[in-house]
């Protein structure tokens, strides 16, 4: 398909620039996709939608003070470097931000003689590979000198990291937040779970698969970065007893609903294991996984506007936008909430 179907225009003051004082009273607009149907709410209302029995899927990894500055040796020109995944012990994909500069052999100083990296090798994209050298615990000094990874369209740190992570976080790895749990909080859960929904943790590692920008005139052309992703025993378990008693599993965002549809399309059940997924969902793929999506208000023509797309329709969706637009809801990773449930006609 072509990319521009999925081109909305957005006044740019509807970017959130910080989240909600208090999380669950976000904004919500509920969808149902069935009969296209709509509610204007907020996320504290997601209770009313919910039932004894449900599954709720969330993606517990945890952010990384990913973005790193440091100086090149022996310019001392700045370099700005983003972690994306660690490929061996202590050495790392990562994203550079003036990237032709950097070639194979480049040393950065970001802390001295606390952390530094040496280029190992080269890719594609600003893509490049660094061993780091660091004195003490890498996450520790991370924690030190390293900023939370927001995207590009928010114009300043958070004065308090954790708002930058979901209440639930705990496995760390990632260089992106999986922001449709951002509107939970602990005491929401607490009720969810006393309604009798059963709550199950999977973990996807965020990278450059979910904030890659498409840059090919047609969907069939875009290839996803892959990301790494791990369901367990347990989670494995619950979902297939959900399946077979035919109970929803809803999935808490884009990054949930890929790793839940990777794992169920190549196994044809959901089974326990550490792998990574590519998968590019876009309309016309058949959902097998998941029956209802928590998600936010996502980029024009970006790869979350199209798994969307793709769960309630390309139209419908344009015209639950334009509807979110009207409303001035907020966009974006601290923007405001969808609940989108029902079956398609």
């Amino acid at each position: 398909m072509d990319v521009k179907l999925f081109d909305f225009s957005l006044p740019e003051e509807l970017i959130a620039q910080h989240p909600a004082t208090i999380r669950s009273e976000a904004r919500m607009l509920s969808i149902n996709r069935g009969d296209h149907s709509f509610q204007d709410e907020h996320f504290f209302d997601i209770i009313k939608y919910l039932k004894r029995g449900d599954v709720l899927v969330r993606n517990d990894t945890k952010v990384i003070p990913a973005r790193l500055f440091g100086i090149k040796i022996p310019t001392g020109a700045q370099v700005e470097v983003l972690l994306l995944r660690e490929t061996d012990k202590d050495t790392w994909e990562c994203l550079v931000g003036n990237s032709k500069t950097i070639k194979s052999g480049t040393e950065i100083v970001f802390k001295k003689d606390v952390l530094s990296a040496k280029c190992t090798s080269v890719g594609q994209e600003g893509l490049r590979h660094f061993h780091f050298v660091y004195r003490g615990v890498f996450l520790e000094v991370l924690d030190q000198i390293g900023l939370m990874p927001l995207p590009p369209y928010i114009k300043a740190q958070c004065e308090d990291n954790s708002r930058y992570q979901t209440v639930y976080a705990k496995a760390t790895g990632s260089s992106a937040a999986p922001t449709a749990g951002f509107h939970f909080t602990t005491e929401l859960l607490d009720k969810i779970e006393a309604m009798g929904v059963e709550i199950v943790d999977i973990t996807l590692h965020i990278g450059l698969g979910t904030f890659r920008p498409i840059k090919v005139a047609d969907t069939e052309d875009h290839i996803m970065h892959s990301e790494h992703f791990e369901i367990s025993e347990h989670a494995a378990a619950s979902l297939n007893r959900a399946r077979a008693d035919g109970r929803r599993v809803i999935a808490v965002g884009t990054t949930s609903t890929r790793t839940l549809e990777a794992v169920y399309r190549k196994y044809g059940r959901f089974v326990a294991c550490r792998e990574a997924t590519d998968i590019f969902i876009s309309p016309g793929y058949e959902f097998k996984a998941i029956d209802a999506l928590i998600t936010n208000f996502h980029l024009p023509k970006s790869t979350l506007i199209m798994l969307v797309s793709a769960f309630m329709g390309r139209e419908f969706t344009l015209k639950i936008y334009a509807h979110a637009i009207q409303q001035r809801y907020r966009f974006f990773s601290f923007g405001d909430a969808m609940f989108i449930y029902g079956k398609e006609d």
